[in-house]
């Protein structure tokens, strides 16, 4: 399993108790869409291995008590602290017409109502305080910030995102 064909779950926060469990930080919308988890993809030495759940439990604020199998000491355990947490593309729940996975706008053509075609999404990045498009226009990248009023509407049958810039966005990336 490679993280191309993947998408990243969480991570591991800290130990929690003597028992080899451990606290998990889930980066989804809908924490309640994994409960029943039965694995997960842990990445360790640029791999992602297998890790089975003996139990999984939802907290509050995106977080979740686990134990993985053979893992029964603390110092077991704090081996997995800070290491990312992956499931396959498949397992993703499914979408209404009208939403989308950030995964998907990669090769998405931009178009902005006031320049037109901007170009193809190249990047996206997943950011704490924001989330980007990256955009490669006019030989620069552009980043195109994921949020209401900035994108418009996605098209993915047409495979076209479209967006209205704030104004002087553009001109910032191709100064000089």
């Amino acid at each position: 399993m490679d993280k191309d064909s993947c998408f990243q779950l969480g991570y591991v926060a800290k130990v929690h108790g003597l028992h080899g469990e451990i606290t998990l930080v889930l980066d989804v919308d809908y924490p309640e869409d994994y409960e029943d988890l039965e694995h997960v993809f842990v990445a360790q030495d640029s791999r992602l291995v297998p890790h089975f759940i003996e139990h999984f439990v939802l907290q509050p604020n995106r977080k979740v008590l686990a134990k993985f199998e053979g893992f029964d000491t603390v110092e077991e355990a704090s081996k997995l602290v800070g290491t990312g947490l992956f499931l396959p593309l498949e397992e993703l729940p499914p979408l209404a017409d009208d939403q989308y996975y950030f995964h998907e706008l990669i090769g998405f053509t931009v178009h902005d109502e006031a320049h037109g075609e901007l170009g193809e999404v190249k990047q996206i990045y997943d950011l704490q305080t924001q989330d980007l498009i990256g955009v490669e226009y006019k030989g620069k990248e552009v980043l195109v910030p994921i949020q209401d009023g900035v994108i418009l509407k996605v098209d993915k049958a047409e495979k076209k995102v479209f967006c209205q810039l704030p104004n002087g966005l553009l001109e910032i990336y191709l100064e000089d």
